[in-house]
């Protein structure tokens, strides 16, 4: 099963380095990279690098990720709904599901490198910074195994979002159903930031592995995870039976 599945994954995998996929994952972890860079300059005294690395791990995953899952998974079905190519794809020998399997793959592929791709180039923004301005050379232990955890659980609590996001994206095949869920599930994830349950909606998943609560924390990412793949597994189910998108 292996080989057949890495066709169909490799085809994907071209598709998306012909299309913005690539800018996109530049673009969004460079604002976050950005903002950390000019706001240290702005500073006098050196913090401690927990502030600069935690911080931008936040903004990942309270703003810029919501945002980008939506607009890479309108992305990734536009390139078979613009074209109207689904008809042919799904008249190949291979079940269906293979198809929309490695789309889901290679979504969260991108998704995790722009992940690490934000503590990358947080850390070279804050070096940069320091270069330019000595004195605020960051205190403290740069704690590169802390900070990988605390993005790796904030990826994998995301999965339900990224999963719902690529699910409508492949459903309709107007964009504008696909927008429509990340932007509303962004702007009350915004808004509802501190209600209390925030930990169940797949927007707010994310931000909560930063909850000082642990039970909140814990809570979000067996959600996240464990609802997100069955899921993802519904989807392809559903996807696959369906005629006509």
């Amino acid at each position: 099963m292996t080989a057949p599945f890495f066709a169909p994954l490799m085809v994907e995998a071209r598709k998306l380095n012909r299309s913005l996929a690539a800018l996109l994952a530049v673009a969004a972890p460079s604002l976050i990279a950005l903002f950390t860079f000019f706001n240290m300059l702005r500073g006098e005294e050196p913090a401690p690098w927990d502030m600069w690395m935690i911080s931008a791990c936040g903004i990942w995953a309270f703003f810029m990720l919501p945002m980008s899952v939506t607009a890479l998974t309108a992305l990734v079905a536009h390139m078979e709904h613009g074209p109207r190519s689904w008809d042919h794809l799904r008249a190949l020998p291979l079940p269906r599901w293979r198809l929309y399997a490695a789309k889901a793959v290679c979504v969260l592929a991108v998704a995790a490198m722009m992940s690490a791709a934000v503590l990358a180039m947080t850390w070279g923004a804050v070096a940069l910074a320091a270069a330019i301005k000595p004195q605020l050379q960051p205190v403290g232990v740069f704690d590169l195994a802390k900070y990988a955890g605390l993005m790796g659980r904030m990826f994998a609590a995301a999965v339900l979002m990224i999963a719902i996001q690529l699910w409508v994206a492949l459903r309709w095949a107007s964009f504008v159903p696909a927008l429509a869920v990340g932007i509303g599930g962004t702007f009350f994830s915004v808004v509802a930031t501190s209600a209390k349950q925030g930990v169940f909606f797949p927007w707010q998943m994310p931000v909560n592995m930063l909850a000082t609560d642990a039970w909140r924390a814990q809570t979000a990412l067996v959600l996240g995870l464990g609802l997100g793949l069955a899921a993802m597994v519904a989807a392809l189910i559903h996807l696959s039976r369906r005629e006509v998108l």
